[in-house]
């Protein structure tokens, strides 16, 4: 590769880089501040906790449809204008009169989940080498980047003021939209097909008539009409937006492709550990923030509280870069199933140890190495389970199933810690011990589904076969890669 190739590489790496550690502080800024948000806007906490579920509901939705369209229109085009979206959802929040206001803005920057599957999609396109290190450190960014945005939460809140939670971000996406729009070569497009609004509008309908419920059934009533009305209704637009997915020439969610060992394994894995990464770093906050008065809170400040979570998003960031050779050494199997084990672990650990901010530490260190290892690894082993013009699909659909999880996360593990409440107004200290335990269960499933994914080399070799026999006219030849 010559000099100006690989100049070109890491300026491009560089720009997407800034944009996806953009798009994963955005998802966790705002969780160290909760607390002050439900005061300030006098509300409760059922209702602040979709501060964090509207952004990762709408990130489920956004991610693989841009990812779609980018393979179409062009992956910087659209991450160019993903990234645009970010800065003016920014603004609308800093801007936010009212509770409302703040979750329709937190719906705007969810659409920062189309940069996912671009940066994803920009690497196979433009890495002829090393494109298994480059993605596998992109990913791990989610993670760390999520970490990272609670440790910086409260010196920026501290020193600046809450707002700048949004305009400090929204002047670093409008740069690395600049950036990217100046800096970043043009992509190959594919062939314009019709986009799958009908899947998109069915795949918002089921989860938010599956979340409403699972969030609010405390203060609504486990058996009330409404609670058991929409959960009547996610089943049914469930089943339906399952059945279009098969039949339309268009998926959101490409079921044909979710039947390759690889994908549908990697993707399962990536459901749970997104169901336990996000909710255990949405109410660990809230954990150390709790007063010492009730009995297991540590009344830890903003600061502080980010600051404990430091070793989590440290370990997460600096597995990334080993994963890489570790898959090349023993496979993507053993890498996932160890990082699946560990992060169960950690999790039964934060359910029966937490009465000392060293058993904490100790356990935010396991889960973040666990985490990392998973997320950095899993996005390898979906990109190499398919054909290189469907990269992008296949990238947006993993990173979408794991913000889908997460947003199934935080929502059940919110209907879990508020169930019972204290005569002073804080949440028992059972609550937090079950949510933690059903963390664990889902990390549990997770490794289950490990013992299943293919080894990494083959899926690469005999992917184009498989895709090709099973997905029938989803599939556009080889050639129209986009």
């Amino acid at each position: 590769m010559s000099p100006a190739s690989r100049r070109q590489q890491r300026v491009t790496f560089a720009v997407l880089t800034v944009a996806v550690s953009s798009f994963a502080l955005l998802q966790s800024l705002i969780v160290p501040v909760l607390a002050q948000i439900q005061v300030e806007y006098d509300t409760d906490q059922s209702t602040v906790t979709w501060v964090l579920t509207a952004y990762l509901l709408s990130a489920s939705i956004a991610t693989p449809l841009l990812g779609r369209v980018g393979d179409v229109v062009g992956k910087k085009r659209m991450l160019v204008a993903t990234l645009a979206a970010l800065a003016v959802g920014s603004m609308m929040a800093a801007l936010a009169p009212s509770i409302g206001w703040l979750i329709a803005a937190r719906v705007v920057q969810g659409a920062g989940g189309g940069v996912l599957p671009l940066s994803f999609g920009i690497i196979r396109d433009e890495f002829t080498d090393r494109m298994t290190d480059a993605v596998a450190i992109l990913a791990s960014l989610t993670a760390v980047g999520f970490g990272f945005g609670i440790v910086v939460a409260g010196p920026i809140v501290e020193t600046l003021g809450y707002h700048w939670l949004f305009w400090l971000p929204m002047i670093v996406t409008a740069v690395a939209a600049v950036a990217a729009l100046a800096l970043i070569p043009e992509s190959p497009r594919g062939e314009r097909e019709r986009l799958p609004l009908l899947p998109a509008v069915l795949l918002a309908g089921w989860l938010l008539a599956l979340l409403l419920p699972v969030s609010q059934g405390n203060s609504w009533g486990w058996s009330s009409p409404r609670v058991l009305g929409l959960l009547v209704t996610a089943a049914v637009l469930l089943v339906a937006w399952a059945r279009l997915e098969t039949r339309v020439r268009v998926p959101l969610i490409d079921m044909r492709m979710m039947r390759l060992r690889g994908v549908w394994t990697t993707n399962l894995v990536t459901l749970f550990v997104g169901f336990g990464m996000f909710a255990s770093f949405a109410f660990l906050p809230q954990l150390l923030q709790t007063p010492v008065e009730s009995g297991y809170g540590f009344g830890a400040s903003i600061t502080e509280s980010g600051r404990l979570l430091l070793p989590a998003a440290a370990a997460s960031f600096a597995v990334g870069f080993v994963t890489a050779p570790l898959m090349a050494r023993f496979g993507a199997r053993p890498v996932i199933l160890v990082g699946t084990v560990v992060s169960a672990v950690s999790y039964v650990a934060m359910a029966l140890f937490h009465g000392s901010t060293g058993e904490l530490l100790v356990a935010l260190t396991l889960q973040g190495l666990g985490t990392g290892m998973v997320i950095s690894t899993s996005a390898s082993v979906v990109i190499a389970s398919v054909p290189g013009h469907q990269t992008g699909v296949a990238s947006g659909m993993n990173a979408n199933i794991r913000t889908i999880g997460g947003s199934i996360g935080s929502a059940v593990t919110a209907g879990i810690v508020t169930a019972h409440v204290g005569s002073a107004g804080f949440p028992l200290e059972a609550g937090y011990t079950v949510a933690f335990l059903v963390l664990a269960v889902g990390l549990v499933i997770a490794s289950l589904a490990a013992l299943g994914i293919p080894d990494i080399h083959r899926t690469t070799r005999t992917a184009a076969t498989e895709t090709g026999s099973t997905q029938g006219r989803s599939v556009q030849p080889s050639s129209t890669r986009a």
